[in-house]
């Protein structure tokens, strides 16, 4: 694990925020049965969370900015450091008591994700990477698959619902991959699959239609465990253009060049 006075500021910031959410995940599972269920109990969590996420981190950093999802862009005096802040990744799993969500926190630096914690505390896995210190599940040193064909590869995808993305486009895309790969996944945490992805778990992941603070963590994470991530243009503008594909060097561009044949 690395123990570096930035990561372990941003592990307390997670896990006090993942308490919490933990707790509220119990009352969900329960409100699954009542009438009006659990929508507006969910809302209220993602917004504890993210004030919890918020007061933690300020504490220690008094200076740097943040983009938040719920908030969105506090500027401090330091625009150059800024805390990017996903409070409940995976909330419509949260909401129908699925058990796969998580807190995505990352620290940009000058427009480059540098640090990324991101934590499923259900599951009690929590991923950690800082540049040049490497990926780690909880003590655990990460590393992408090493897989090299893409029949050998589960990939996983965000799909586009109801009234997100440009689901042609997606359906052109899914006929010329699904053909050519052992599975594919979705999760619905982008921030998940990343840390996945880095795990070795996924061997790729491509999503379109994403904000800064579904992947920054992510980015960081995989490239730290050896992995590639560029946008769906082959370029470094991920948090730009809300676009991102992650894999191993081999898989990863096997895969781009199935999504532009689309």
């Amino acid at each position: 694990m690395i123990r570096t006075p930035l990561i372990t500021v941003m592990v307390q910031a997670v896990r006090k925020a993942g308490r919490a959410l933990a707790r509220d995940f119990g009352e969900v599972e329960q409100l699954q049965v009542s009438m009006k269920g659990p929508g507006d109990f969910v809302s209220a969590a993602d917004r504890k969370s993210e004030e919890t996420l918020h007061a933690e981190l300020l504490r220690v950093r008094p200076t740097y900015s943040f983009l938040m999802e719920e908030s969105g862009a506090v500027e401090g005096a330091d625009t150059s450091n800024v805390w990017v802040v996903d409070p409940l990744d995976g909330t419509t799993n949260f909401l129908h008591g699925i058990p796969i969500f998580s807190i995505s926190l990352a620290l940009v630096r000058n427009g480059v994700p540098v640090a990324g914690v991101i934590f499923n505390p259900v599951m009690d896995e929590l991923y950690v990477a800082e540049a040049g210190q490497g990926a780690y599940l909880n003590d655990r040193r990460l590393r992408v698959a090493g897989r090299k064909k893409l029949a050998d590869s589960v990939v996983c995808c965000g799909l586009p619902h109801m009234g997100r993305g440009d689901h042609a486009k997606f359906n052109r895309e899914l006929e010329k991959v699904q053909g050519q790969v052992s599975g594919l996944r979705r999760t619905g945490s982008a921030a998940i699959d990343l840390a996945w992805v880095a795990s070795g778990r996924f061997d790729a992941f491509w999503e379109r239609d994403l904000s800064a603070w579904d992947m920054a963590a992510g980015i960081v994470m995989v490239r730290e465990a050896g992995g590639i991530v560029t946008d769906l243009s082959d370029g470094d503008k991920m948090l730009d253009k809300g676009s991102v594909i992650a894999g191993n060097e081999i898989i990863r561009s096997d895969l781009m060049r199935l999504l532009k044949s689309a």
